[in-house]
């Protein structure tokens, strides 16, 4: 595929690879280009009261973030309205910086959902939050 067939997709939380909402992507032939981290100017949240738990990614001003654990899937273009069509509120599709200074398609979140949403910045990504959550017995 060309380019212009295919869209990168940055990945943060429940669509990350073995995470529940993986198959959303691999269903829609996306294939995972690399493991990298955003930019340091994000906060990662952990949404309250959604199944499968989700995050939130927030993009920070004046260096109050850090980098992120992610994953770029190439999604066909083809299958990008219908991937980003599952996407609940309040989650969407937005701008993220990656670590290397590429601008990619990767999920973001409302600003009003952060609000009572427990910061989980220091795990460094999702993947390490989960398994600490896992070890507590909490998920």
């Amino acid at each position: 595929m060309s380019s212009t067939d295919t869209l990168t997709v940055a990945v943060v939380g429940a669509h990350l690879s073995g995470m529940p909402l993986n198959p959303q992507l691999t269903e829609r032939n996306a294939t995972l280009l690399e493991e990298t981290t955003t930019a340091p100017a994000y906060r990662l949240y952990a949404l309250p009261d959604t199944t499968p738990p989700k995050p939130g990614l927030r993009r920070m001003a004046g260096g109050e973030g850090e980098a992120i654990i992610v994953e770029v899937w190439q999604i066909p273009a083809s299958a990008f309205g219908s991937f980003v069509d599952l996407i609940p509120a309040p989650l969407g599709m937005g701008n993220v910086e990656l670590a290397d200074g590429r601008w990619v398609n990767g999920f973001i979140c409302e600003g009003y959902a952060l609000e009572q949403a427990r910061d989980v910045t220091e795990f460094g990504g999702w993947r390490a939050y989960i398994k600490a959550l896992t070890a507590e017995g909490e998920c």
